[in-house]
């Protein structure tokens, strides 16, 4: 049977990123000559992030369904009506849809339902990243009934579909994942010695990031740090940049670049010369930049409300779980692997045991496992 023959698999974002060309482009390769694998790109242009053009797949095919726009360019009707037609005339059997909560993604999930197509929905929301209401609840249960099952990034977010009503075999993990091998590539082989280098924050500069309690943090870090101090970069962007550099200026804390919004070359870069990544987010359904950080050999300092935590990070392993409160504690374990190059060789070292769970590797096997399990049903 030719590879144009098969049934693909089709696999619909609202944007293309590099996290997405990876997951694609490794299931792609790993199911050569069994099944082909599509990539719905809806729109070309992001609302939240601001990636780069992702360029055509080699291990599988990928189509944009608008581009030159953004999603709220794009009418519902023609979302909906363009993510159907595509599906349709791709004879898919089996699509994977993210952005649940949409009015044009729920509606496609329902009329592929009706037509006889598996539909898993693509998600990492967890119980504990807002204040939840029960009836607000009830009604996101009904935004779940066309899907037949569930892709989600980790243990937190399982318990939550199954909250919401899914079934245990109908939930499966690995769906946040990121190319390890392309992290390596990117960020070379020149790495600077413990003492050069710096601690990063790679996020969007909105409030749930907790961005000022890094800050407050690294202020109390510099203050009992006994050698010369290290920079702290924060990257990225967003409606809260003029109030975080205020802060700084208004504090005095010294040593705070702002570094802008990076490119997946320069996190790459950033990462590989970090000491540490430091997460303290209020709300985090997952945090990929802690994959990222893993494939490097970064020991990561992150809340315990992210996602990531479930699967990544062990406290004292390859890296520290915080209270998202606790700057005092932040700042300590930050002056910690600053002054210890042991304890930090052995916590990056170990982050190797961790790559397998980080890698798109997961993601296939979790796509494999979830086929296996709906063609038994």
């Amino acid at each position: 049977m030719s590879e144009a023959s098969l049934s693909p698999l089709v696999f619909a974002w609202s944007q293309f990123g590099p996290y997405h060309m990876d997951r694609c482009e490794a299931l792609g390769q790993a199911l050569t000559g069994r099944r082909q694998v599509v990539g719905l790109e809806l729109v070309s242009q992001g609302e939240v992030y601001d990636w780069a053009p992702s360029g055509e797949g080699r291990a599988f095919r990928k189509l944009t369904l608008f581009p030159g726009e953004r999603f709220s360019q794009v009418p519902a009707w023609r979302h909906l009506a363009a993510l159907l037609r595509a599906s349709l005339r791709l004879r898919a059997r089996y699509v994977f849809l993210c952005d649940f909560q949409l009015l044009p993604i729920f509606l496609a999930a329902c009329l592929l339902r009706l037509l006889g197509r598996r539909v898993i929905v693509m998600q990492d929301s967890k119980f504990d990243d807002k204040q939840r209401s029960l009836w607000r609840e009830l009604g996101k249960a009904v935004l779940y009934r066309p899907y037949n099952a569930a892709f989600v990034g980790g243990r937190r977010s399982q318990s939550y579909l199954e909250f919401l009503g899914m079934p245990a075999e109908r939930i499966v993990t690995g769906y946040d994942t990121v190319s390890m091998e392309r992290l390596a590539r990117l960020a070379g082989t020149d790495r600077p010695a413990h003492a050069e280098r710096h601690f990063s924050v790679i996020a969007r500069f909105v409030p749930e990031k907790n961005l000022e309690l890094a800050l407050d943090a690294y202020a109390a870090y510099r203050r009992r740090c006994s050698g010369p101090p290290r920079a702290l970069l924060l990257c990225g962007a967003g409606p809260l940049e003029d109030d975080l550099k205020r802060r700084v200026a208004e504090v005095g804390i010294d040593g705070v670049r702002f570094c802008g919004w990076l490119d997946d070359h320069e996190v790459a870069r950033v990462l590989a010369s970090s000491l540490a990544l430091v997460l303290p987010s209020t709300e985090e359904p997952f945090g990929l930049v802690v994959n990222e950080a893993i494939a490097l050999g970064v020991p990561v300092l992150l809340a315990e409300n992210c996602g990531a935590r479930d699967h990544l990070v062990r406290s004292g392993v390859d890296g520290y779980v915080i209270e998202p409160d606790n700057a005092e504690g932040l700042s300590v374990l930050m002056e910690r692997l600053a002054r210890d190059e042991a304890e930090w060789q052995r916590l990056s070292a170990n982050t190797k045991l961790f790559r397998s769970a980080a890698d798109t590797a997961a993601f296939v096997a979790g796509v494999e496992e979830l086929l296996q399990r709906l063609e038994r049903t």
